[in-house]
C-alpha cells in the first residue's frame, strides 16, 4: 500500500463527524493493506510509530520540507517502515546528523499531506479521529469476527496491531492466544459519572462501594519475588516505587494480578493534593531522595488473576473474595457492600470528610473489562467535575498580562472522534500554574486569531462546576456554569476526556431536577 491511500484515509477519517463513515473509511484502508502490512496500517490509523520515540523532536522535523508538493509519492508502507527501522538503529557519534540526512531524503519525495502526515506520527501528535473503539469496529467489518472478542482481545494485548494481524491470519481462533499473562499488563477497566448514590444504587441494585481515592492507577503483577508496577498508560514504573515493590514482594502469596492506586498522604492519613502524588510517579531521577520526603501507599481493589488462575470473567464479587484471601487488610481500599441508599450516602459523606474525591459504585456481577463501556463501574464526587481537553487560551490582561489564561473547554464527541467547545474559564489558576500553562501550550500552538490561540488538543484538564445550561453561544448547545480549572491530568489521555454524552446526561438531569 502506498503512504498516499493511507494519508487519504486518514484524512477522510478526521473529516467526517459520522461513526459509520468512519468505520466504512477504516475498513476499506484495511481490507485494503497485503498481509505484511496489516500491523502497520492499524499502527499508523491509531496515530503510533511501532519503533517508539527514536530520537526524532520538533526542532529536527520543523526544519523539514515535503518536496512534491501536492502530487502524491511512490513511497510505500514497508519502505517507510525501513526507514524508520534504520533511524531507529542509528546510534553514536555522528547519529543526529545521520539521522537529518535520511529524513530530509525522505521528506523531498512526499507530497506536502504525506509530510504533515509523517511529522505528527513522528512526535505523537497525530489526531484523525480514528478513536480505538472505531478502529476495533471497523476491525470487525473488515474481518467479519465480533467486535466483542476483538475488544477483549485488544484489552489482553494492549495493543490493536496484533491483535488485527491474528483476526486476518487465523479468525477467531487467532484472537484465543491473547490470554492474562503476568508482566503483560492489559488495560484498565474505567468507569462513568453518576449523579449522585441513590441514582446509583437504583442502576446496579447491591453494589460495592468505594472509596475514591485521588491517586495514580496501577496494575501489579507479582511472581514468586519479582514485582512489577505499570501505569493507567501500560507503562512500567516500578523503579519509581521501591518501598511499595519491596512491601508487595514480601506478602505470603505465589502469583497475582491487581488493580489499584497508589497515593501520598499526611501523616493524619488524609490524602495531599493528587500533585504531590505525581511528583513521586513516574520518577527516575533521585527516587530514594523523593521516596524518602514523599512515600506513597498502596490501595488495591480489584483483582485480575491468583496463583495463576485468571479472574477477569468472573463477576466482582468473587474477585474481591480473592483479593481479600491474598491481601491484608491495609492493602485493600475501603468498601462497603450495600443497596441501602441511607447507608450508602453515609459511607459518602464519610469519605469526603476524609478527605477523598467521592465513592466508586461497582456492579457485583460484572466481569472484567477494558474501558468504560456499560455502567458497571459509576462513580460519584461531591461537585460536578468533567475531564475535558484545551482547545484554544486566550492572552490575559492586568496582572495575567502575558500568560495563556481564559482557557477554551472541549468535550469527546464519541461519534466523530471530534472535541466539542462547551465554555471558557481562567478561574483556578494560581501564578504558577499560569507560567506552566502559557509554556506547555505554546509548544501545541497551531495558530492564532487576534488574542486567542488556538492549540492541538492534546492536555486534559479536570474542570469543577456547578451545573451544565443550554447556551447557543457554543457548538454543543450547552455550556458549563461557574467552572473552574481544579487540576490538569497528566495522566490521561485526550482519548480518555469525557464525552459529549456524558455532558449532555448531567444536562438532562439538570433539566429533569428544574421540572
Amino acid at each position: 500500500m502506498l503512504l498516499s491511500e493511507l494519508v487519504a484515509a486518514s484524512g477522510e477519517v478526521a473529516a467526517t463527524r459520522s461513526r459509520l463513515k468512519k468505520r466504512e473509511r477504516l475498513a476499506a484502508c484495511l481490507n485494503a493493506a497485503l498481509p505484511e502490512e496489516r500491523a502497520l496500517v492499524v499502527n499508523y490509523l491509531s496515530g503510533t510509530l511501532p519503533q517508539g520515540k527514536i530520537g526524532l523532536g520538533p526542532a529536527l522535523i520543523s526544519k523539514l520540507s515535503p518536496g512534491q508538493g501536492s502530487e502524491p509519492s511512490s513511497v510505500e508502507l514497508l519502505e517507510l517502515d525501513q526507514i524508520f527501522n534504520t533511524i531507529a538503529a542509528t546510534r553514536g557519534a555522528g547519529s543526529g546528523k545521520a539521522r537529518q540526512e535520511t529524513l530530509t531524503q525522505l521528506y523531498a519525495r512526499l507530497s506536502e499531506d504525506e509530510g504533515r502526515f509523517v511529522s505528527r506520527l513522528v512526535l505523537g501528535e497525530l489526531r484523525q479521529g480514528a478513536l480505538e473503539g472505531v478502529l476495533i469496529e471497523a476491525l470487525a467489518d473488515a474481518t467479519e469476527l465480533p467486535a466483542d472478542d476483538l475488544r477483549r482481545a485488544v484489552m489482553l494485548a494492549g495493543d490493536p496491531a496484533p491483535v488485527a494481524v491474528a483476526a486476518w491470519t487465523d479468525g477467531l481462533a487467532g484472537l484465543e492466544q491473547f490470554q492474562l499473562e503476568l508482566f503483560k499488563p492489559v488495560k484498565p477497566m474505567l468507569a462513568q459519572p453518576a449523579d449522585d448514590m441513590p441514582g446509583a444504587l437504583d442502576a446496579l441494585g447491591e453494589a460495592a462501594l468505594e472509596t475514591k481515592l485521588d491517586g495514580a492507577r496501577v496494575q501489579i503483577h507479582r511472581d514468586g519475588s519479582h514485582v512489577e508496577f505499570y501505569s493507567r498508560q501500560l507503562n512500567p514504573v516500578t523503579e519509581s516505587l521501591p518501598e511499595i515493590a519491596a512491601m508487595v514482594a514480601d506478602l505470603p502469596l505465589e502469583s497475582g494480578i491487581f488493580d489499584g492506586e497508589v497515593l501520598a498522604l499526611r501523616d493524619d492519613g488524609r490524602p495531599l493534593p493528587f500533585q504531590v502524588t505525581m511528583r513521586r510517579f513516574g520518577r527516575r531521577l533521585n527516587v530514594a531522595e523523593m521516596t524518602e520526603k514523599i512515600p506513597l501507599r498502596l490501595f488495591v481493589f480489584d483483582c485480575l488473576m491468583l496463583n495463576g488462575d485468571s479472574l477477569l470473567d468472573e463477576p466482582l464479587s468473587q474477585r474481591i473474595k480473592a483479593m481479600e484471601d491474598a491481601l491484608p487488610a491495609s492493602l485493600r481500599v475501603n468498601r462497603l457492600i450495600s443497596s441501602n441508599a441511607e447507608e450508602a450516602t453515609r459511607f459518602l459523606t464519610d469519605a469526603l470528610t476524609a478527605g477523598h474525591e467521592g465513592v466508586m459504585a461497582k456492579s457485583l456481577t460484572a466481569p472484567y473489562m477494558a474501558g468504560s463501556r456499560g455502567a458497571d463501574w459509576l462513580k460519584i464526587k461531591q461537585a460536578h467535575t468533567l475531564d475535558l481537553v484545551v482547545l484554544a487560551a486566550e492572552w490575559g490582561s492586568g496582572r495575567r498580562k502575558g500568560k495563556l489564561s481564559n482557557l477554551h473547554l472541549g468535550a469527546r464527541d464519541d461519534e466523530s472522534g471530534d472535541f466539542v467547545m462547551l465554555g471558557k474559564t481562567f478561574k483556578g489558576l494560581t501564578d504558577r500554574l499560569l507560567a506552566w500553562q502559557t509554556e506547555r501550550l505554546l509548544t501545541l500552538q497551531t495558530h492564532a486569531e487576534g488574542h486567542v490561540v488556538f492549540v492541538k488538543p492534546e492536555l486534559v484538564v479536570e474542570i469543577a462546576f456547578s451545573d451544565v445550561q443550554t447556551s447557543p453561544q457554543y457548538p454543543a448547545g450547552m455550556a458549563l456554569r461557574f467552572a473552574r480549572v481544579k487540576r490538569y491530568r497528566k495522566d490521561k489521555t485526550p482519548q480518555e476526556a469525557d464525552t459529549l454524552a456524558t455532558v449532555q446526561l448531567i444536562h438532562q438531569a439538570a433539566g429533569q431536577a428544574a421540572d
